[in-house]
């Protein structure tokens, strides 16, 4: 069984395809949050990092036995300085704790010896004159696929020896990911199906019980048509789909990236949870997060429905 497998048996066992995106940053937190456990307010990064720490920490004991996994955007952390890298280790650890999937939102890559760094330091360990080490408590990470295989068969080699997985760049959300995404090809391909047709045949030894190979894709729930279109082209290929909620993307947008079975995928949302609170007068901001979480199920499980879908 390999990450992508444990991945869905967790979501066909919460009947929910979403990861919590914990991409936390003072701004969200509420002041009598703030207030209760730092009176003399925020004055330091080791503050920041203490705040946004019991903060995900609350979110992660309101969502762990609804939600299968969280993403945790180093961004967030890394602009703390070295305080926020220990918030977000200390983060993916209690989520991994509670039983939660972890996924590492670093989007990195290099090339050969760099790349082996980077792939050790998030799914793999790092060799040390005593023996080896793991870095971050990450099960997957993010990548950029756009240096080639250079930069991919470091983490494969990773992911295969330490049961971890990736997500490869393939069509992002973002509004601008068509200048160099939607390039074409003489051979009509669109940069982005060719991506997906690489990230097909870099998974091709790595597939597990359910099918799904070690490498996904991070495939825009902002892109419908795209979606449905690389579904049926990676069928072994497990999805990461951002977009949803505050980048406007809904259930039925998503439908389309999941296989026959209502597999295959599991959806992101971030500010959607992270700040529900902020819709919800009086309501404390956990009981908020759940509830948003609850009602993307919903909102996911019946879109899949409609299309005649259910997660198995």
């Amino acid at each position: 069984m390999n990450i992508m497998d444990k991945l869905a048996k967790r979501i066909s066992e919460l009947k929910n395809p979403t990861v919590a995106g914990l991409d936390t940053r003072i701004e969200y937190l509420p002041e009598k949050f703030v207030q209760a456990i730092l009176p003399e307010g925020i004055r330091s990064f080791e503050d920041a990092a203490e705040a946004v720490y019991q903060y995900n920490v609350r979110l992660v004991d309101a969502l762990c036995d609804i939600v299968p996994a969280v993403k945790v955007q180093v961004a967030y952390y890394e602009m703390y300085g070295a305080a926020g890298m220990v918030a977000f280790e200390k983060t993916m650890a209690y989520a991994r704790s509670k039983g939660m999937i972890v996924m590492a939102d670093v989007k990195r890559n290099d090339i050969g010896a760099t790349a082996a760094c980077y792939a050790n330091a998030y799914v793999g360990k790092t060799p040390m004159p005593y023996g080896e080490e793991k870095a971050f408590s990450a099960d997957i990470a993010t990548i950029n696929p756009y240096l080639g295989v250079d930069g991919i068969k470091p983490f494969t080699e990773a992911c295969a020896a330490n049961g971890t997985g990736v997500f490869a760049l393939v069509k992002t959300s973002n509004p601008s990911s068509g200048q160099l995404q939607d390039l074409k090809y003489e051979d009509g391909r669109t940069l982005y199906e060719a991506v997906a047709d690489l990230v097909e045949e870099w998974g091709e030894g790595t597939r597990g019980e359910t099918g799904y190979s070690v490498i996904g894709a991070v495939v825009g729930a902002t892109y419908p048509q795209q979606g449905t279109a690389l579904r049926a082209r990676m069928p072994h290929t497990f999805f990461l789909v951002p977009g949803y909620g505050a980048q406007g993307a809904t259930g039925k947008d998503i439908a389309g990236c999941f296989d026959a079975n209502g597999n295959g995928a599991i959806v992101n949302a971030s500010r959607s949870i992270l700040c529900a609170w902020k819709k919800r007068e009086g309501v404390p901001f956990d009981v908020a997060a759940r509830d948003e979480a609850l009602r993307m199920r919903e909102d996911l499980c019946s879109s899949l429905k409609e299309m005649g879908k259910e997660i198995q």
